[in-house]
C-alpha cells in the first residue's frame, strides 16, 4: 500500500504523463469516423476491434516511465538489496499502473463507443472485458518495462516484446463485445480473459522480479 500510495501521490505531482494514455485513446477513436465514415451502420461494425486496439496501444505509452525513474535514483537496486518480496513490490507498481492508465480507459471507453455506434447495451460488456483485459495488459507490459529498463530507448524493443503476446486478450475482448452487439452469449470470450489475467497475475510479479534483478544487476 506504501508502494501505491507513494506512485499515486508522484503521479500527481506528473498528470500530464498520466493523461497522455487517455488523451491518445480518444483521438485515436474518433479520428475513425472522419477516416472512413460517419456512417454509424459502418461504424458499429468496426468499434469493438478499434476500440480494443486504440486500448492496448493507449496502454504501452506509459509503460517505459514505470520502472525507469526507479532504476535510475537506485531506488529500485534497494528494493532488490532490501530482502522484501520484489514480486509483491512491482505488483503494486503495476496496479498503480493499471489504476492511472487502465481504469481511465475502461470509464471513457463507452462514451467514446457511442460516437462509434455502439449500443448502450453493450457498454457493461465493453467495461468488462476492458476492466479484465488491461489488467492483463499491465501485467505483460510490466514485465516487458522490467526486462528493457535497462536499455536506453527501449520503447521499440519493449512493444516488440508485449504485443506479440497481448494478441489472445485482444482477440478475446474484441470478439466478446462483438458478440453482445449480435446478441450473443459472451460467457466464453469474459471466462477466457478472466483465467488469461489470473493466470498472470499469478505468475508475471515473479517474471518481474527475475527480470529486474537481471536488468539492475547487468
Amino acid at each position: 500500500m506504501l508502494v501505491m500510495a507513494r506512485d499515486l501521490r508522484l503521479a500527481v505531482r506528473h498528470w500530464d504523463q498520466v493523461l497522455q494514455p487517455l488523451i491518445f485513446f480518444v483521438i485515436v477513436t474518433t479520428l475513425f469516423p472522419l477516416a472512413i465514415s460517419p456512417a454509424l451502420d459502418e461504424l458499429r461494425k468496426i468499434s469493438p476491434g478499434v476500440l480494443w486496439v486504440a486500448a492496448m496501444l493507449a496502454s504501452l505509452l506509459a509503460l517505459e516511465s514505470l520502472f525507469r525513474p526507479d532504476v535510475e535514483d537506485g531506488t529500485m537496486e534497494q528494493w532488490v538489496l532490501s530482502g522484501q518480496p520484489l514480486s509483491l513490490l512491482l505488483l503494486a507498481k503495476t496496479a498503480t499502473h493499471w489504476l492511472l492508465t487502465g481504469l481511465p480507459l475502461v470509464l471513457m471507453a463507452p462514451i467514446v463507443g457511442t460516437a462509434l455506434g455502439m449500443p448502450q447495451s453493450v457498454w457493461p460488456v465493453l467495461a468488462g472485458t476492458l476492466a479484465l483485459g488491461t489488467g492483463s495488459l499491465s501485467v505483460l507490459g510490466a514485465i516487458g518495462a522490467a526486462l528493457t529498463v535497462s536499455v536506453r530507448r527501449g520503447s521499440v524493443l519493449l512493444a516488440l516484446l508485449v504485443l506479440p503476446l497481448e494478441m489472445p486478450v485482444l482477440i478475446f475482448g474484441a470478439r466478446a463485445v462483438d458478440l453482445a452487439m449480435h446478441g450473443e452469449a459472451v460467457a466464453g470470450p469474459l471466462n477466457l480473459l478472466a483465467a488469461l489475467l489470473l493466470f498472470f497475475v499469478s505468475l508475471g510479479p515473479f517474471a518481474m522480479a527475475a527480470a529486474m534483478r537481471i536488468s539492475v544487476e547487468s
